[in-house]
């Protein structure tokens, strides 16, 4: 059994427990945090929630207000806002959790939005957006921008077909033509969303830098590169080996790590391991 055969890896539905069974923990919750969140302002009529939640120079930097550093992440101005953030985090988020383990992923997740916040300020300060101390912001696509620089990085060849335009582009491809289309827009003033696309940016920028250099977040200094996921793995009736048994168990052990702690957990002996282990699987 290669590690394509285990349930970490695998990317067939099992049967039950429904939409949210096929997605990692953290972004099971953030997914119903921001769509409940949605529901809820609107409810509200957006005022309660976005007096308290929404981000601006004036009320975050200058009122003390830091929290709407965090808290702007949660809301959204519109049904088509949320819906597309809430796929980008489906689709992509997973990936990045079993990477980072749950707690770190957050915490990457997180950062990667307050980074959009804090380069939409340095953008409006330099003079680059204009008098936007009052501009709210709203939206998760700056920790979005950062799950999707972090897949870049960590697998730059995966295919991605688009929706619109219907392409297939590399993630590393897509992310460059992402900050392409965000930097034009903010030097060129083009869709009337500079602040947004500044707060792509500064997510992408943060989520670089932490892929980069993951002991930023406590992890090890060492890039790993994962298993391949879309190989053909060993047909599962064949004379097994005491030592592929052995082996398997060990892997086993490790895949579980992973998923509990993300990849930046493993000692250099289990990394070995498991790279030996996708390699006799993919020979």
């Amino acid at each position: 059994m290669g590690i394509a055969d285990r349930d970490y890896h695998r990317t067939d539905r099992r049967e039950g427990g429904g939409f949210f069974s096929q997605v990692t923990p953290v972004v099971k919750w953030l997914l119903i945090a921001n769509l409940g969140i949605y529901f809820l302002d609107l409810f509200l009529k957006g005022y309660p929630l976005r007096n308290f939640g929404a981000f601006t120079i004036q009320s975050a930097v200058f009122e003390f207000r830091a929290w709407e550093f965090v808290t702007f992440q949660f809301l959204h101005g519109s049904l088509g806002h949320v819906f597309f953030n809430c796929m980008g985090i489906f689709f992509f988020g997973p990936f990045l959790e079993r990477w980072w383990g749950a707690k770190k992923f957050l915490v990457y997740y997180l950062l990667c939005g307050v980074a959009g916040a804090v380069f939409f300020t340095l953008l409006v300060f330099i003079g680059l957006l204009g008098d936007s101390l009052q501009t709210p912001l709203v939206g998760a696509s700056a920790g979005i921008y950062g799950i999707l620089v972090g897949v870049a990085v960590i697998a730059p060849n995966l295919r991605v077909a688009l929706l619109f335009p219907p392409i297939e582009l590399s993630m590393r491809q897509l992310a460059i033509a992402l900050m392409v289309i965000s930097g034009g827009a903010i030097l060129l003033k083009i869709g009337g969303n500079e602040g947004g696309e500044a707060g792509h940016l500064g997510g992408a920028i943060l989520g670089y830098f932490l892929m980069r250099f993951p002991q930023l977040l406590g992890g090890g200094g060492t890039e790993i590169v994962p298993p391949r996921f879309g190989s053909r793995p060993l047909p599962k009736l064949r004379p097994r080996t005491t030592l592929e048994l052995e082996q398997d168990s060990a892997v086993d052990l490790i895949l579980d790590k992973i998923s509990r702690e993300g990849f930046q957990s493993l000692t250099a002996e289990e990394r070995e391991l498991l790279q030996k282990a996708s390699s006799s699987k993919n020979s």
